[in-house]
């Protein structure tokens, strides 16, 4: 699978919804203190996620064995910036985070355009046929549903494969990205599989957009001129759920998809539509490492 053009930045920057997990390294040592940040942006540029402390339901690191876990609140009360993230075990740790449900109203040809973008033909084919499209605002509950996998090590070579599967465990979230291998045990351009999840039940048609650095070339270890500092691409689920990805080098990758629905009828007074939001960032396979 090729990597495509980027995505050209849009004017309205209501329509800037991905939200990641962003350590200052995937790859660290046991034990050691990561700061980890809590961004929102588009193309694998953010910035920290104001007032996370009031807006987030669950934040927990899940480590190689069900004994190894931590609940991570303290560490956002502390610094709610870049909280400190501790791997004491070797092994590939999954950090989790979801939000509580926010509100938001879009004017009509805006919310149309943000449907388009992202994919959302359901959502988008409902008002189009209810003649909403240009004429009845969005209004919109969203939740975020955020991993990442940190790989933990003591020196370069990595723990036993057979029980460091923390990275492909069903969490259950409302929406989440599962891989299917480790993409820290991958060689270099070797296949990847990720599933999409509601609730633990496959995805079909979804939307998976993918975002990495562009590697940087020439003697100084620049970007050509006109070249774009991220490269991008956009694929859909099969009927299982599944994408196929390839993993050319270390990365790091950023992973994003969304559901729209018909909000509950709880929300009705508030939200028309109830959008859930899920992202996975993680390193790719590293030539020359030890598998």
């Amino acid at each position: 699978m090729r990597f495509l053009p980027p995505l050209l930045l849009l004017t309205a920057a209501a329509l800037a919804h991905e939200f990641w997990l962003q350590p200052a390294s995937y790859r660290v040592a046991v034990g050691a203190a990561v700061p980890i940040k809590l961004l929102v942006g588009e193309n694998f540029a953010g910035n920290s996620w104001a007032r996370p402390t009031r807006r987030v339901r669950r934040f927990v690191r899940l480590g190689p064995n069900p004994a190894d876990s931590a609940d991570l609140h303290p560490a956002l009360l502390t610094d709610s910036l870049a909280p400190a993230l501790r791997c004491p075990t070797p092994g590939t740790h999954v950090v989790a985070l979801t939000s509580q449900l926010a509100f938001i109203e879009l004017p009509a040809a805006q919310f149309t355009a943000y449907l388009r973008k992202e994919g959302l033909s359901l959502a988008l084919r409902q008002r189009q046929e209810a003649d909403e499209s240009t004429t009845k605002p969005g209004r919109e509950a969203y939740r975020r549903c955020a991993k990442a996998l940190v790989l933990a090590t003591r020196g370069p070579a990595l723990p036993p494969a057979a029980a460091d599967t923390t990275y492909r465990r069903v969490l259950g979230l409302p929406l989440e990205l599962v891989p299917e291998q480790n993409p820290y045990r991958l060689r270099p351009g070797a296949a990847l599989t990720v599933r999409v999840l509601s609730q633990g039940r496959p995805v079909a048609g979804a939307q998976v957009q993918v975002w990495r650095p562009t590697p940087l070339t020439g003697p100084h270890h620049t970007l050509a001129p006109g070249q774009p500092a991220v490269t991008y691409f956009a694929t859909y689920t099969n009927a299982q759920g599944r994408v196929l990805l390839r993993l050319p080098d270390a990365g790091p990758y950023l992973l994003a998809t969304v559901r729209m629905e018909a909000a509950p009828a709880a929300l009705a007074s508030r939200a028309d539509w109830l959008s859930t939001w899920a992202s996975l960032t993680f390193g790719g396979p590293e030539t020359g490492a030890t598998p």
